[in-house]
């Protein structure tokens, strides 16, 4: 199997199929996505900003708001590749009926890649206009510029999950990999404080964490840090996108057509 032989016509139909899905209980879906991160935004920003005035030389509603923003597309990607994936997969049975059509395991991991991706981009926007309605937006000539960046962190959480979702035997492994991986990025990875704080070798291990370089990419397009390495924060994203889902589509190959 060559996972990046797509017909992208397979890939928009998977795409779709979830969309069409996802509009029937958009509203409550985007209650959850977007509950979290408000109350985090009005709890921390404001309550603890106020005791805290600056962070990083910002006002810390513009630190968090940034912050918050990144960890919020890292939480819907990741539920969705998780626990929407796996019920489409084993519960629905919806990935081996979709295989009894010409599209391939690759382009429903694609696809589904893709949506979990759109979705954090749904979440992002509406938590990026409350931020701004909050104050948590100062530069917003180049603000608008961290939308692509939301996507692009979708992808790069999505296919790490579609890979734990295709070896996971029921729900209950998901929280092995929030406990690993996801919590530990959304405390230490620079969301609510600076990443200079921690000790030296936390700040290496950060450096390899994706959830680092989105942080590092969006904090200076919404306030006026400066942006450094930008490309380097890309590529890091890309290679978690890539490597996802390549990983993603080899073991959803194996579970599902062995």
């Amino acid at each position: 199997m060559n996972a990046f032989s797509l017909i992208p016509f397979h890939v928009l139909a998977v795409w779709r199929r979830n969309f069409l899905v996802w509009k029937k209980l958009a509203a409550v879906s985007m209650l959850g996505n977007f509950g979290d991160p408000f109350l985090y935004l009005l709890g921390l920003g404001y309550g603890l900003g106020h005791y805290i005035g600056e962070m990083g030389g910002i006002p810390y509603m513009a630190f968090l708001a940034s912050g918050i923003l990144c960890s919020s597309a890292m939480n819907t990607a990741t539920f969705e590749g998780l626990y929407s994936a796996f019920t489409r997969m084993n519960q629905q049975g919806t990935w081996e009926s979709i295989l009894a059509t010409p599209i391939r395991i690759q382009e429903i991991i694609a696809g589904e890649q893709v949506w979990a991706a759109t979705k954090s981009l749904i979440s992002g926007t509406a938590i990026f206009i409350v931020a701004g309605l909050l104050g948590g937006i100062q530069q917003w000539d180049t603000a608008l510029l961290a939308l692509p960046v939301i996507f692009l962190t979708g992808l790069a959480f999505a296919g790490p999950a579609l890979a734990i979702c295709a070896i996971s035997p029921s729900y209950d492994f998901f929280l092995y990999y929030f406990t690993l991986a996801v919590t530990p990025m959304f405390l230490f990875c620079g969301v609510f404080y600076p990443l200079d704080t921690l000790p030296a070798f936390a700040q290496l291990l950060a450096q390899f964490l994706p959830l680092t370089h989105a942080v590092a990419l969006i904090r200076p397009l919404l306030t006026e840090m400066p942006l450094t390495m930008p490309w380097l924060h890309v590529a890091v994203l890309a290679l978690y996108a890539t490597a996802g889902y390549t990983l993603a589509a080899h073991l959803a190959a194996r579970r599902l057509l062995r």
